[in-house]
């Protein structure tokens, strides 16, 4: 069962490249000891140096599968500012190490388990504050548009396709694209009314989503990135650093 997992991995695991899973079992001293008590009658070497212990085989994808299920649980019961990583591992059966091990911590476990973006949050939010101010709607809708292309906007029409039957769909189109990414780069910009702006650049780019992905308007739909780049990131920049019909203050 996964609770017989809890400690297994602690010890000498390897952080692995953000946004990627390892391919192998988490390493380290993760032998338990046998109810026969075969900890005190293992043999030792002729140099007094006791073997390795046999145990259950380290935790790996079975753990990350395991919090998969207990994160999309607790996200659909708490939402995301009521679900932590303590009451997701718990319901795991695993150790909340094992939690930033796999994804980096809640945010990351979020998008995995719930939007099943191919990056993280803080990736797109690196991407598009890298270069000037004034380009940001570009980076914007090629960062969003290269994403999507590379897997069809599979993941994105499941998405959305879901908004309707679930309030865990909507709950990550709010939470990943408005708040966690939009929101975070009108702040990181320095601009008044982020509610507005973020909500603003998230009706541009979803609803590119769907017609793109979801609906297949043509020649939208086929059209390739810079173009699309080209005729939407203007009105997207306003959205983000330009002038919105609302004073500072309103």
């Amino acid at each position: 069962m996964v609770g017989e997992h809890d400690d297994e991995g602690r010890a000498g695991a390897v952080r692995p490249d953000p946004g990627h899973a390892p391919d192998a079992a988490l390493t380290g001293d993760a032998a338990q000891e046998s109810d026969a008590g075969q900890e005190e009658s293992a043999p030792q070497d002729p140099g007094g140096v006791r073997p390795r212990r046999r145990g259950r085989r380290p935790a790996g994808e079975d753990t990350r599968a395991a919090l998969l299920a207990a994160a999309r649980a607790e996200f659909i019961e708490q939402g995301y500012d009521g679900a932590t990583v303590r009451a997701i591992a718990r319901r795991a059966g695993v150790d909340p190490a094992m939690v930033n091990h796999w994804f980096g911590g809640k945010e990351g476990l979020f998008t995995a388990s719930v939007i099943r973006l191919p990056i993280r949050p803080s990736e797109i939010i690196r991407r598009l504050l890298d270069g000037p101010p004034d380009a940001v709607g570009e980076r914007m809708v090629r960062t969003f548009l290269t994403v999507w292309d590379a897997s069809g906007g599979g993941q994105f029409t499941a998405l959305v396709r879901s908004v309707t039957g679930t309030e865990m769909a909507a709950t990550a189109l709010r939470e990943v694209f408005v708040r966690k990414v939009f929101r975070r780069v009108v702040d990181e910009l320095g601009m008044a009314q982020g509610d507005l702006r973020a909500t603003l650049c998230g009706s541009q780019i979803v609803g590119l989503g769907m017609a793109r992905y979801v609906l297949k308007l043509e020649p939208l739909a086929s059209t390739d990135i810079e173009t699309v780049v080209t005729a939407i990131a203007p009105n997207l920049q306003r959205y983000i650093t330009g002038d919105i019909g609302v004073a500072d203050g309103g």
